[in-house]
């Protein structure tokens, strides 16, 4: 498995298949709700890329706002997640957070998730809220020698 930083627009397009393919035709999100002004390789975000066996099948993105590292559009194509790819996609992007000197990140998870988060070590602080239909709760981390 391979993880790689997005700086070319074919793995943008690459990403952005992924994210149809989980959050638009498997959980129903509408495609004008999944895309939005931060995807683009402009600096606002970075996005990634996890591959398996050479095929790009995971994807995430985090930005910065207010200070903290927000990491989004975690996914994982549905014949790929019994590999742990999950971990290495949050890695991965919290690695990049404290490249960027933050020492704080949170997400919107959805509530299914929230095993998976706390087992990563992000606690959940919010009440369960709907985003796109689906129910999500905000969870938090503080990063330490990543």
């Amino acid at each position: 498995m391979e993880v790689k930083q997005i700086t070319i627009e074919q793995d943008l397009d690459k990403a952005f298949f992924i994210r149809k393919e989980v959050f638009v035709r498997e959980q129903g999100v509408p495609l004008e709700d999944e895309f939005d002004a931060f995807d683009k390789l402009d600096g606002q975000c970075e996005h990634i890329l996890v591959y398996y066996e050479e095929q790009p099948v995971g994807t995430g993105r985090i930005r910065v706002v207010d200070g903290v590292g927000k990491l989004e559009r975690i996914c994982i194509l549905p014949a790929y997640r019994k590999f742990g790819l999950g971990k290495v996609i949050v890695d991965a992007l919290e690695k990049i957070a404290a490249q960027k000197g933050l020492s704080l990140v949170k997400l919107h998870g959805q509530t299914h998730a929230e095993g998976f988060y706390q087992k990563l070590g992000y606690r959940t602080s919010s009440d369960v809220f709907m985003e796109d239909g689906i129910p999500h709760i905000v969870m938090i981390k503080e990063l330490t020698g990543k």
